[in-house]
């Protein structure tokens, strides 16, 4: 009956708002209800493990049992999962659908349909590679990754943005498309930039509106990111993790100059807060490994044990001040944990726990960095940095500044000696080029002495190859040319056990 309930509360809440979006404003022309309004879209994929998948998609309208098929071949989807009913929350003018199917054989393409899809449209999906599996593989990694096209990164800016695409210029989306040979994407924090809204039409970017209509706006980029997203997130998982731009409306506390007016958190209508919309949209491999929801989690694939952290919220042990309770940037959200350390002790008890006879490697995402030559997140350096050394992990990936850095492995602000010749410390390396509205971003000069390569002229995207036990490549692609302008590989004194 609760269930049922909200299921009612839920219609009552969008249906005023589905009844004024064909009248929306200019700045929000693509939101046209379909013919069938349980119509699939925005289809992404997460890990279950490596006998489960995560299947995701919205509607417009919602549905009372979710339900994917699946099998073996195209024409021969024998089997079904679904789950109880859709998700939304106020002001989202879409319906959230996910159903888990489990018991899977590992490293196996199935393929899929979405119940109420239309006839012949089938997808297709590869499970996880079971842990211990010595195959080399890849991955792709992008963090502070935007709405491409007319409303978002572009071939023109607003007044006061920059580095706009080049006419022509291949965006990281189609960079992906094109270098797709990797199992799945990694996106550490900072989705969509839909958050930006206010501040693209201050620009003039975007034809003005009210704050009151703004949630319009808010949700039309939103949808329209995980729109075009979609051509990937349908056949590869899509990993994610929270960054600053998820957690509310106007996290980037929109300034307007002409009329001396500085914007925040309060101006954002219901369901625009506490990162409501990262919560609804996506389903990580949380309950798997313990974690909590989308914000930390971790996963076996092959030889790498992944972890994904939290940076913006519930840094339980990094905390010294009362600014950094609700957010690593006066986001005022959460914390989510039930406790203070809650974040913590499951990090420390993951890492314990790693077999790293089956998964060497282990590699941790976050969206802030603290070893870059720009701002840096000292909390976040407080809360993770002493388990991530005390545990051996072996690469720390991050973004938020808007440029690439690679360092070297580095401890307590001291780089080894080693430098990439098997060292005892982790290697940190920042990479959010990925490309949004906002363009890149500034090193702090001079460049920190613990810095080995640096771009901000270029978006790109990480590619990272594990070879066997002891080889792990990084490499940062160029999106306008797919050119890697950096390339470094780490070693590591282990023995391949079976190759």
């Amino acid at each position: 009956m609760r269930a049922l309930n909200s299921l009612v509360l839920a219609v009552g809440l969008i249906l005023p708002y589905l009844a004024i979006v064909a009248s929306a404003l200019p700045s929000v022309p693509h939101i046209v209800l379909p013919d069938n309004s349980w119509e699939p879209f925005q289809v992404r994929l997460a890990y279950a493990g490596s006998t489960g998948m995560h299947v995701s998609w919205n509607t417009y309208y919602p549905l009372e049992e979710p339900t994917v098929l699946y099998g073996f071949f195209p024409n021969a989807l024998h089997f079904s999962a679904s789950s109880t009913t859709s998700v939304t929350y106020p002001t989202s003018l879409t319906f959230n659908n996910h159903v888990k199917i489990t018991g899977l054989e590992p490293d196996t393409v199935y393929y899929y349909r979405l119940v109420g899809s239309q006839e012949g449209e089938i997808l297709s999906f590869r499970t996880g590679r079971v842990a211990g599996d010595k195959t080399p593989y890849s991955i792709a990694v992008v963090v502070d990754l935007g709405l491409i096209g007319p409303q978002g990164l572009s071939t023109s800016v607003g007044n006061g943005a920059a580095n706009p695409l080049k006419p022509g210029e291949t965006t990281t989306i189609e960079s992906l498309l094109d270098n797709g040979d990797w199992d799945f994407l990694w996106h550490p924090g900072d989705i969509a930039y839909a958050d930006y809204w206010l501040r693209e039409e201050i620009q003039g970017f975007l034809p003005n509106t009210t704050i009151k209509e703004g949630y319009r706006v808010y949700e039309s980029l939103l949808n329209q990111f995980y729109d075009e997203m979609s051509v990937i997130t349908s056949i590869k998982p899509w990993m994610v993790g929270p960054g600053n731009h998820e957690s509310n409306c106007d996290n980037g506390a929109a300034v307007d100059p002409a009329h001396n007016i500085t914007y925040n958190v309060t101006i954002c209508m219901p369901g625009q807060t506490n990162f409501t919309g990262f919560k609804h949209h996506f389903r990580m491999p949380s309950e798997e490994s313990g974690g909590l929801g989308n914000f930390w989690y971790s996963f076996d694939h092959g030889m790498v044990h992944y972890v994904q952290f939290n940076t913006e919220t519930d840094l339980g042990r990094g905390l010294v001040g009362p600014d950094e309770v609700n957010g690593t940037d006066g986001e005022y959200s959460g914390p989510f944990g039930e406790w203070r350390d809650e974040q913590i002790e499951w990090l420390e008890k993951d890492l314990m726990s790693v077999d790293r006879r089956k998964t060497p490697w282990v590699v941790a995402a976050g969206h802030r960095p603290w070893y870059v030559s720009a701002p840096i997140c000292v909390p976040c350096q407080r809360a993770f940095e002493p388990l991530f050394t005390k545990y051996s992990v072996d690469l720390v990936l991050s973004g938020h500044n808007h440029l690439y850095e690679r360092v070297a492995p580095m401890a307590n602000n001291i780089s080894d000696p080693k430098e990439l010749n098997n060292p005892s410390f982790p290697w940190y390396i920042t990479n959010g080029a990925a490309g949004h509205y906002d363009g890149l971003g500034a090193f702090t000069l001079p460049m920190k002495g613990y810095s080995r390569e640096g771009f901000n002229t270029s978006y790109g995207w990480s590619r990272l190859v594990f070879h066997n036990c002891s080889h792990l490549a990084h490499e940062f692609v160029a999106s306008g040319n797919g050119s890697v302008l950096d390339r470094a590989t780490l070693f590591k004194g282990r023995e391949c056990a079976g190759g």
